[in-house]
């Protein structure tokens, strides 16, 4: 059983970038592709406390039903919160990765690399050409 976990979009870029990371490392996470098979509310609020965030701090406005719902209004609870993520899944930001050394939303992709118990195997450049770990698997500081 893997020992990593990434609720996972394959639209979104930076998930991919994530996901590739995870496999860089020598992994094979459980990969969950969150719209198709959602978390419970158990699950969802077990991540939020491990991510030691708000539900609010998960909610991803880009591309999402924010708006229209209005959830930049402080009025809704943390519970409500979780509950229109529930319901439109698409609201949960990703990704989110979990492994024996934490759970985060990784956001940039480069976060992730904190998380991997086993270090880069090789060279490493995201989607948009921005190159993450060098040759030798380690990361490349940003100017």
């Amino acid at each position: 059983m893997p020992n990593i976990t990434i609720y996972h979009n394959p639209a979104c870029g930076t998930s991919r970038n994530v996901l590739a990371l995870i496999r860089n490392s020598g992994e094979e996470p459980q990969v969950i592709e969150y719209l198709k098979t959602p978390p419970d509310r158990a699950t969802l609020e077990a991540l939020i406390a491990a991510m030691g965030i708000t539900p609010r701090e998960l909610l991803r406005q880009k591309g999402t039903p924010y708006d229209a719902l209005g959830l930049i209004s402080t009025k809704w609870t943390d519970a409500q919160l979780i509950d229109f993520m529930l319901h439109e899944p698409i609201l949960i930001n990703r990704p989110i990765v979990v492994t024996p050394l934490g759970t985060r939303l990784c956001r940039p992709s480069e976060v992730v690399l904190d998380l991997l118990p086993q270090p880069q195997q090789g060279a490493f450049t995201k989607e948009d050409g921005e190159a993450v770990v060098n040759e030798k698997g380690v990361r490349i500081a940003k100017p």
